[in-house]
């Protein structure tokens, strides 16, 4: 699958997932745990193949800022993903910690598809782009066969090289 391609669809899933949240009842404990656990793998292993893979391919002096700040929005999501991890779900601030998730991950996402995703575009090729896409796509499901979040929390202490 082409990288872009495959980075869009996980940014729909995390979306699609995130809406369904919202629905849940205030006393959906278990299901509003549930939903978390997977946006957090999602976004645990989204993450990681992107500053693994994506990143470091994009990397030129003239998109250093570009993926530093999508580096340190990457660290911000980690960091309200650990808090989570630590809560219950029937923890008063577990969902506006949530919605301040979502909102982090819609920022970014905007960002990435409108910044990162025209300058890959020009700096690889459709064959480049595929390959990418291959490689990212084994990272993930290979790092989905766990529990990608839990690896999270270590990874907040400072944001990713690029």
């Amino acid at each position: 699958m082409h990288a872009l391609e495959l980075l869009k669809q996980q940014h729909e899933e995390v979306s699609k997932l995130f809406k369904k949240y919202e629905k849940l009842a205030d006393h959906a404990d278990e299901e509003r745990q549930e939903f978390f656990e997977q946006i957090a793998d999602r976004l645990g292993a989204h993450a990681k193949i992107e500053e693994l893979y994506f990143y470091p391919a994009l990397k030129k002096e003239d998109t250093e800022d570009d993926l530093r700040e999508a580096v340190e929005e990457h660290l911000v999501v980690k960091r309200l993903i650990a808090d989570l991890i630590s809560m219950d779900a029937s923890d008063e601030e577990f969902d506006a910690k949530m919605k301040v998730l979502q909102e982090n991950v819609e920022h970014h996402v905007e960002e990435e598809e409108k910044e990162l995703f025209k300058s890959a575009r020009k700096l690889l090729s459709k064959e480049q782009l595929e390959d990418l896409g291959i490689q990212m796509e084994e990272e993930f499901d290979t790092l989905m066969e766990g529990e990608p979040r839990m690896d999270v929390p270590e990874e907040t202490e400072r944001a990713a090289p690029i």
